[in-house]
């Protein structure tokens, strides 16, 4: 996976480094591996894929799958949405403007992102902690807590998908405590 391997290049780079494993993250987190520099990774709305599972397997118990379609290049894109769907769905909690901005920088992304099955399972024997974000539309809450219950510890917030837009402030502390 080329997002598991940029962030190993990253990481050799630094002595510590604090890193965040949101939504899609959540899998390059997971393949990316143990490194040194890396000390208590916080997940935020992911899943902790267990090795052989993909991002895929793991989304497909979703019980309200975000619905994409392959596009051209091997590419995955989003299917039946819109602006406003979109909002409602991943920042249901911030204003019209952030929403629209956000749906700007909408891209394809690789299927290979959602078909390869990890190699390895970097959230294994760390000390990790799991953000459930308790109003989110796009990752089951339920699948959530699933995953949470594979971290050291888990902490449950009241903002939506994306709690970093909304409210940083209440991810920020959680990440203050980690340091």
């Amino acid at each position: 996976m080329a997002d598991a391997a940029d962030l190993r290049f990253a990481l050799i780079q630094v002595d510590a480094a604090v890193v965040v494993g949101p939504s899609c993250g959540r899998t390059v987190i997971a393949e990316a591996g143990h490194h040194p520099a890396v000390k208590k990774p916080p997940y935020v709305t992911s899943y902790l894929p267990q090795v052989g599972q993909s991002q895929g397997t793991i989304m497909s118990d979703d019980p309200d799958l975000v619905r994409a379609k392959l596009g051209g290049g091997g590419l995955l894109e989003l299917e039946g949405e819109d602006v406003s769907s979109f909002g409602r769905r991943f920042l249901q909690d911030a204003d019209a403007a952030i929403q629209s901005r956000a749906w700007d920088r909408v891209t394809m992304q690789s299927t290979a992102a959602f078909a390869t099955p990890v190699s390895c399972a970097g959230w294994h024997g760390v000390d990790s902690t799991y953000i459930v974000c308790q109003k989110d539309r796009s990752t089951s809450v339920v699948l959530q807590r699933v995953d949470a219950a594979r971290a050291q510890r888990f902490v449950e917030l009241a903002p939506g998908h994306h709690p970093f837009v909304p409210r940083p402030d209440l991810v920020v502390d959680q990440l203050e405590l980690l340091l």
